[in-house]
Formats: C-alpha cells, sequence, structure tokens
C-alpha cells in the first residue's frame, strides 16, 4: 500500500509539471501502451520515435489512441544532420573521433536519437530499455546526454517504501567499489532526488561496520573520507558517517552510538560503501522486510535519462515517466 500511495504522489506531482518525455522503443507493444496512459493521465506529453506508418498500424491493431503523441522517424528527420554533428565534434574533443556517417548511423539509433533529445533540450528524459540492453543505454546516457560539472559518476538508487516511512538506498545496482569522492557524488545525488521523489528533508547516513571511530579498517577510511567530501561539496545537506545501519535508523541506538549526529536515528537516505552490501541490503528489505522496491532509478546524469528492466510492464514504464518528469 505504501508504494501504491508513493506512486500515486509522484504521478500527481508529474501531473502539474508539464514537461515532455521521449520514449524511443516504438516497435514494443508496452512502450505504445504506456504511451497513452501517460497522455491520458496527463502526466507528459509523450513523443516515441520510429516509423509513423508501421507505429500507426501497430497502434490499431492493439486499439492504443495515439491522440496527442507525436511520432518522430529519426531516419527522416530535419534533425538528424544536426544530430550526427553534433555527436561527431563531442566525440572528436573526447579523443575519440569517428567518420561523420558512422555518426550518422549512430543517431539513426531510436535510444541514441531519444538521448541527443534530451542533450539539446528537446525533452526533459528519456525512458528506454525495455528492449535496449542496459549496456546501449548506459552508453548513450554517458556518449550523449553526459554527467554535469563536478560528478563523478553515473550511480542509481531505489526507492523503499515500507509501510510507514520511504527510504532511498544507493548504490544497489551499478557500481561495484566506489572510491570516497564517488561515494560522496552517490550521496549528495540520491539526497537531492530523494527530495525531489518524496517532498522530504533528506537524511543521509553513510553506512558502514563502524559507528564514529568504533571500529578502524580501511574500509572505514573510505566512508569516513567519502563523508568529508560529501560535506565539503554540499554543507546545505544533512549527511553524516560512518554509521552502522541501527544507529542511522534506530532513535535510540543513534542517540547512544553518535550522540549529537543531526542524522542518527532518522536518516531515510542510506548511502551503502559498496554493491555488494547495497544489492544485499536492499533485498533483505525487499523480501525480509516487506518493503516495495521501486528503481532502479538512475542518477548522475545532466538530465534525466532511464534504463527499464527487459522484464518490466506497461505501469513500470509510466511510473518511470513520472519519476523522469520529477527529476527533470
Amino acid at each position: 500500500m505504501a508504494e501504491i500511495e508513493l506512486l500515486k504522489q509522484i504521478r500527481e506531482k508529474a501531473s502539474k509539471r508539464k514537461k515532455t518525455i521521449v520514449l524511443p522503443e516504438s516497435h514494443d507493444e508496452r512502450v505504445l501502451k504506456a504511451a497513452e496512459v501517460i497522455t491520458r493521465d496527463a502526466l507528459a506529453s509523450v513523443i516515441t520515435l520510429g516509423n509513423e506508418d508501421k507505429i500507426r498500424e501497430d497502434a490499431k491493431n492493439l486499439g492504443v489512441n495515439l491522440q496527442g503523441i507525436r511520432i518522430i522517424d529519426p531516419e527522416k528527420s530535419e534533425k538528424l544532420s544536426d544530430f550526427a554533428n553534433i555527436f561527431y565534434n563531442m566525440r572528436k574533443q573526447r579523443g575519440k573521433e569517428i567518420p561523420i556517417e558512422k555518426a550518422r548511423q549512430t543517431l539513426k539509433r531510436d535510444i541514441f536519437f531519444g538521448a541527443m533529445m534530451v542533450k539539446e533540450g528537446l525533452v526533459d528524459g528519456s525512458v528506454s530499455g525495455s528492449t535496449a540492453t542496459t549496456a546501449d543505454v548506459m552508453r548513450a546516457s554517458i556518449q550523449v546526454v553526459g554527467m554535469p560539472e563536478g560528478v563523478s559518476i553515473v550511480s542509481s538508487f531505489f526507492l523503499m517504501a515500507f509501510p510507514d516511512k520511504v527510504f532511498s538506498f544507493a548504490d544497489c545496482a551499478v557500481n561495484p567499489n566506489p572510491n570516497a569522492m564517488q561515494l560522496a557524488d552517490i550521496a549528495i545525488s540520491t539526497a537531492d532526488n530523494h527530495k525531489k521523489l518524496t517532498g522530504e528533508e533528506p537524511y543521509v547516513a553513510m553506512l558502514s561496520f563502524s559507528t564514529k571511530g568504533s571500529a578502524s579498517h580501511e574500509l572505514v577510511d573510505k566512508v569516513v573520507e567519502a563523508t568529508n567530501l560529501a560535506k565539503s561539496k554540499r554543507p546545505d545537506l544533512n549527511i553524516d558517517g560512518e554509521l552502522q545501519f541501527d544507529a542511522a535508523i534506530v532513535e535510540g541506538v543513534g542517540k547512544k552510538k553518535a550522540p549529537g549526529s543531526t542524522v542518527a536515528g532518522r536518516a531515510n537516505v542510506l548511502v551503502f560503501p559498496d554493491l555488494q552490501a547495497g544489492n544485499i541490503g536492499y533485498k533483505i528489505a525487499q523480501r525480509l522486510g516487506g518493503a516495495e522496491a521501486i528503481g532502479p532509478i538512475s542518477q548522475g546524469l545532466c538530465k534525466p535519462f532511464f534504463d527499464l528492466s527487459r522484464g518490466c510492464s506497461v505501469d513500470d514504464i509510466v511510473n518511470t515517466a513520472a519519476i523522469a518528469v520529477l527529476m527533470a
């Protein structure tokens, strides 16, 4: 029920923002059905990519109403040449020059064309991956959309909805062993996105097996360094560490183990020190703790560019689009 209520709130907020989302994979019937729902519920304006005749034929066969949905064929688009030139120059500036014709062929691909629409501000975000691999989606996101200055890593987080509270867990899906600077950036990105999606003030706990020097180890040192870096980069955020899990979320334990901490005992953003801990942690919360896991949600890019599971449902696509709207 907590998940349903949270997603209802996200959809309601999205409907007020008047953003535009591109859904590149129009050859997937789930995408066309999701586009209809997003448009019907006014969550966002939708653009989908592909051969217009094929899309309209598929929609007719599926009983999908395309009214209000814009269709762009990358191969016929007047933007294709401009996009190819932009991509060619981007690669050249990074010392990874490719022939202009290869740039053009790359931009004919729906995922990359959608990514360039995001980069150039023609849409506010992209949701894809229902048929494309995560590797392809991540490649387009990093090569085209890029990361903002001062952010060192693309990461992910889960919204973990319990009956009485929503947490954000990071990074549980992307980075195996982030260094201290990367861990700090993951913490900052997750804090900002937690507030965007839940409306709550973030209280960020940098998790470890130690609380405030109770253990000494190089793994603890990384978390301590990451905490200090995050605080120095964003002094406006409530961030503290190193904290054990119980000290982070249980008020009584937090007061005993970390007296004076503004985060201990009240954390709603939990940053795990590495992927093993994060992935295990969110699955324990989901399978034994009964939490509903929403995600993984990509972050750390200049603009929202989300990757779906290839086993996603129509509702998953709709909800991810609504989240993209709030993160735009």
